[in-house]
């Protein structure tokens, strides 16, 4: 597919992306420019659970009203309202609290779920070990990865759908990991979704 063609197609996706707008507008947070996180991480390697009932009930999981003309199956990650949306039909989603990790709040665009895996592990990157020097290099996966319960990587890019070790920073900028989910709708959404599952990642 030449330049001109696949620019096109992907600005054909972003535009559907664009309007397929909740009915109900919901407060956004968008990230500053410079990325500063809302509250701190736990540390890799503490559990703090699956779930948390304390969650403010827009971060629940929950199916709402969202009108849309993408097709069935598809994935919409709005990195500023902190919610991923499974499209069900053309009025309705399962809609998912997110936290945001710094790799995740750069990114927008078209990309599809390549590969899936249950209680990954975690290997600090090189750019967030030199911030913070102080983490662990490896986390295996079980409870107190950050990457949690599943994990559904992006294309071939940084980016990644995963659970957490800590549910309370759903709702949040945080300094590590893309889109997080409690490990309960992690496993949720990934026994919902198969590989090459198209996800659009929009940050307004």
């Amino acid at each position: 597919m030449g330049r001109g063609r696949t620019f096109i197609v992907l600005t054909g996706a972003l535009a559907l992306a664009i309007f397929a707008a909740p009915a109900s507008a919901q407060q956004r947070l968008q990230p500053p420019s410079d990325f500063r996180p809302t509250m701190q991480d736990v540390a890799p390697g503490v559990d703090h659970g699956n779930v948390s009932d304390d969650l403010p009930e827009q971060f629940q999981r929950q199916a709402v009203f969202y009108r849309s003309q993408l097709p069935v199956g598809t994935i919409v990650v709005d990195t500023g309202e902190r919610h991923l949306y499974l499209i069900e039909s053309e009025t309705r989603a399962l809609r998912y609290g997110i936290g945001v990790g710094r790799d995740g709040a750069n990114a927008a665009g078209l990309l599809r779920v390549s590969r899936k895996a249950e209680w990954p592990d975690w290997t600090a990157p090189a750019d967030l070990i030199a911030r913070l020097p102080y983490l662990p290099r490896f986390v295996a996966g079980g409870p107190g990865n950050p990457l949690g319960a599943r994990v559904m990587d992006l294309g071939n890019s940084i980016y990644r759908i995963h659970g957490t070790n800590a549910p309370e920073t759903i709702g949040q900028f945080l300094l590590i990991g893309c889109f997080r989910l409690v490990n309960d709708d992690a496993v949720d959404l990934y026994d919902r979704v198969n590989v090459g599952t198209r996800v659009i990642v929009r940050q307004n």
